[in-house]
């Protein structure tokens, strides 16, 4: 009986392997083959340009739009956002966003949300490049009220909502998840505030050495406001290698990778630990290297 929920990252654009461009066939592909082996969601990105070099930038497709692509292509997974970002978008135009997605999903739809970073693609953008946690704080002022009560009224530095209603409503009104990604004291504490489930990603170890201590703030944020730390749902974003084509490090950190029954050892640890979600970035992001995962599933459902 899997005990943690499986959730497979979608490519969407430039590949970290060749740097060729994923089109839209591959990726519509790959989610659903994600959903026929049994994965619990398929994920998208929220990126717009990144630049490793001045001379070689790395080029996404737009988040939002990929997502409604994704969840009107599929039928039973959970579609999510990992993670939108809260500094390229109004937010009352974010909210719409979220309940159009889940409109078009029919309810799938889980909304990870972040304050995004100001930086080279933000620049190039036009975009805000300063007080990023100061305008996500503002911005979950308004998103969270128009998601769980349909209305929002508020007046601030960097955002505004006049008397502001949610207009038209999806299949779950107020009942849409809501996903922080955060790792700071004061996006933890945000988190613990207003998320249903709180999400971060591998930075040097797919494992435990790394994330163990990141569980332990979130823990430790919701005790601080009053919140019992088994309310709010704990996901990782890490990478697993499940064949022979190896190199992830470079770009992704150390994966999990060998037989079958070792990388489900793996995701089974995160379990253990109190995490209640995975989301999977497979290395490559092929079918083959997906349909490797078969056994890992199978394993995890007790087979």
């Amino acid at each position: 009986m899997r005990t943690i929920e499986i959730g497979l990252v979608l490519p969407m654009g430039d590949s970290f392997v060749d740097g060729s461009t994923v089109r839209w066939t591959t990726i519509r592909d790959l989610a659903l083959r994600a959903e026929e082996l049994g994965f619990d969601a398929v994920w998208t990105a929220d990126e717009l340009l990144w630049r490793p070099s001045s001379d070689d930038p790395q080029g996404w497709w737009e988040g939002v739009a990929l997502t409604g692509a994704v969840a009107a292509a599929t039928s039973r997974v959970k579609v999510g956002t990992w993670i939108l970002s809260a500094l390229h978008r109004n937010p009352g135009i974010t909210a719409k966003a979220a309940e159009t997605l889940d409109e078009i999903s029919g309810g799938r739809f889980v909304f990870g949300l972040g304050s995004g970073h100001a930086g080279a693609q933000a620049h190039a953008f036009g975009l805000p490049e300063d007080h990023v946690y100061g305008r996500f704080e503002e911005a979950v002022e308004i998103i969270i009220p128009l998601l769980k009560g349909g209305r929002a009224d508020f007046e601030g530095t960097f955002h505004a909502a006049r008397d502001l209603q949610q207009r038209p409503v999806g299949p779950r009104p107020g009942r849409i998840p809501i996903m922080i990604g955060a790792k700071g004291p004061k996006m933890l504490r945000l988190a613990a505030l207003h998320a249903d489930i709180w999400s971060w990603y591998v930075e040097e170890r797919s494992d435990l050495a790394e994330f163990g201590p990141r569980l332990a703030a979130l823990e430790a944020a919701c005790l601080e406001v009053g919140r019992d730390p088994a309310t709010i749902g704990k996901s990782a974003g890490i990478v697993v290698e499940p064949t022979s084509f190896t190199g992830s490090e470079s770009v992704l950190g150390t994966p999990i990778r060998g037989s079958a029954e070792q990388i489900a050892d793996g995701l089974r640890a995160f379990g253990d630990a109190g995490f209640t979600n995975i989301e999977l970035l497979v290395w490559p992001p092929t079918l083959a290297a997906l349909d490797a995962m078969v056994p890992v599933l199978e394993s995890l459902d007790g087979g």
